[in-house]
């Protein structure tokens, strides 16, 4: 039976009618919706994880008890993982183990465009790559076929429009092989240096055995496909290169598909490039493909043509390869500009607000309140990585520690499960004068409402025990904890103000739940009274986008507000009402 599938929903599927048991992940924009979809599924075991390392050494420890099991991440949460993702390259697996990663040319939703093909070849490890919904169902439930073979771990590796894209996929049953058992075997799983000298020639003469697969096997049950058309142009791609491809081409080239990317087929690749007269290699981000084509000795086209940056379009291909520009049309008027913005009522304004009101620089990290940075509230100073602001704050103080008072971190919950704890342990450690602002809002809010370890439940959404941010904050060593309310500005300023001339480590959690959440009951919308309205534009100095000007007087669109409160305290002349 065919069903129309997200590439994310196709893997979920494909991995359950697989005989996975057991999946840990922690979620990443363009991936999330992976580990999501496997939860509905009770025959599996489906779990949150605290962060990506964390997944991948629960997904690890499964897979040698015996379940087929697996994790899935965006390509930075790869970097998170990657300290087991290599050592398990060399223990290898017992029951199939898959890691899912999904890249995102384009920076849709991320602060790299990092090409995870790297990380296959470094770490040794195979990396399948579909191009749309059937394939990431059916290299899904190869890929443990693959891994349990070749006693490896497997990679999969899709980017965001095959993630978020719909297609045709066949959807099969279950097939649970039960679980495998386990014999203790330390030469195997034991990595220290003498086990692993001796592990590492084992797998140098796995990547041997893939290549042969990859030349022959692969090709009869069409995971790495030929298809010959017009020889004048020949095409090397994988992925969703490959739809774009065949779109903008169609027979007037010649296609060598690689669903599997490392290892690559030195004879395939040889073969076809000499079958055909000029070849391109189609493939985003980095020349990845192409590096390997010069290195065997073949003559390709590729980044010189095309580009390192972004995502590729069936437009581009077509003006490269063919020389034709590809039809389009405009629409006769201007249509304005909508850039991302905190959501009318979000908890963070507020305190961004008192923030730029104490005049402090931002350390910041990664999540929804990353948008603090944009006008008119233009309060976040550096965005790095998960964590980071909490470490890069303790760094700034101790280069600059006369501005200390004048330089907080925010961070998200469920950020600073994932990496701001050591940060904070660092900060106590070493007594630096540093404030932490913890931006509590209940909920991991940037991937979609997903659960964490302080919500309070998992991800079923079952009762599930809940760190507390004071406890856990003073356990580390942090003397100085305040609570604030962000819809109170007072509150915000005063707290953070008293924290930054304590010259002592100080924590802040600013409390309130995501105002999107179902379960949180707003207030009734405000309105503006016309006659009060002095056209000061104070409301407008917080970027709520339920308050504009019209006609020379503020205005509240009450579709969009939900009564927080935050713009009537801004009000001099009592006109919000």
């Amino acid at each position: 039976m065919k069903k129309l599938l997200l590439g994310n929903e196709a893997v979920a599927r494909g991995l359950y009618e697989a005989g996975c048991r057991v999946a840990s992940s922690y979620p990443g924009t363009p991936s999330t919706e992976v580990t999501e979809c496997i939860a509905k599924y009770d025959e599996i075991t489906s779990e949150w994880a605290p962060n990506e390392k964390v997944a991948c050494e629960v997904a690890f420890g499964a897979a040698v008890a015996g379940a087929r099991s697996f994790c899935a991440m965006k390509h930075v949460g790869l970097n998170v993982a990657a300290d087991p993702l290599f050592t398990s390259s060399y223990t290898g697996v017992n029951a199939g183990l898959v890691i899912v990663v999904a890249d995102d040319p384009g920076m849709h939703s991320s602060q790299n465009e990092q090409d995870s093909r790297h990380y296959a070849q470094a770490s040794k490890i195979m990396m399948l790559e579909p191009s749309d919904s059937d394939e990431c169902l059916k290299y899904s439930k190869l890929a443990f076929q693959l891994s349990e073979r070749f006693d490896t771990p497997v990679l999969l590796r899709l980017t965001t429009r095959v993630s978020h894209s719909r297609s045709l996929a066949e959807v099969g049953e279950r097939v649970d092989n039960g679980l495998k058992t386990y014999e203790k075997n330390a030469q195997k799983y034991v990595m220290v240096p003498a086990n692993a000298k001796v592990k590492h020639v084992v797998v140098e003469k796995r990547i041997l055995e893939q290549v042969e697969y990859c030349e022959t096997e692969a090709v009869e049950n069409g995971l790495n496909t030929v298809e010959y058309n017009d020889k004048k142009i020949g095409v090397i791609t994988s992925g969703i290169c490959y739809e774009y491809a065949k779109e903008a081409l169609g027979d007037k080239a010649s296609y060598l598909k690689l669903g599997c990317v490392y290892p690559l087929p030195e004879k395939l690749i040889k073969d076809f490039c000499n079958e055909c007269e000029t070849v391109y290699v189609l493939e985003e981000l980095d020349d990845y493909i192409e590096t390997y084509c010069r290195k065997i000795g073949v003559d390709v086209m590729g980044k010189s043509a095309f580009t390192l940056l972004g995502e590729y379009s069936q437009g581009l291909i077509r003006k490269v390869i063919l020389g034709e520009e590809s039809k389009s049309l405009k629409a006769d008027v201007e249509i304005p500009q909508r850039p991302p913005v905190l959501c009318a009522g979000c908890p963070h304004r507020g305190l961004f607000y008192s923030l730029k009101k104490l005049g402090v620089t931002v350390s910041g990290d990664i999540g929804c309140y990353t948008l603090g940075a944009s006008k008119p509230l233009g309060m976040i100073d550096t965005v790095l990585c998960m964590g980071g602001s909490v470490s890069g704050l303790h760094g700034r103080n101790l280069a600059d520690p006369d501005k200390a008072n004048k330089s907080v971190a925010v961070i998200g919950d469920s950020t600073f499960i994932h990496s701001g704890i050591t940060g904070l342990i660092d900060i106590a450690y070493n007594n630096s004068n540093s404030v932490t602002i913890i931006l509590d809002n209940s909920i991991t809010g940037m991937t979609g409402h997903q659960q964490n370890p302080t919500t309070g439940y998992n991800i079923k959404g079952e009762p599930a025990a809940a760190v507390s941010l004071e406890k856990l904050c003073a356990a580390v060593g942090i003397n100085n904890v305040f609570v604030v309310d962000p819809y109170d500005l007072d509150d915000c300023y005063t707290n953070i103000g008293k924290a930054l001339s304590l010259n002592a480590p100080a924590v802040v959690i600013s409390r309130r739940p995501c105002a999107l959440l179902k379960t949180v009951k707003h207030n009734p919308p405000l309105k503006v009274n016309k006659d009060k309205c002095k056209s000061c534009k104070m409301c407008m100095k917080i970027g709520c986008p339920a308050i504009s000007m019209k006609d020379g007087k503020a205005e509240i669109d009450f579709t969009q507000c939900l009564g927080c409160n935050v713009c009537s305290q801004l009000c001099k002349f009592g006109a919000i009402e």
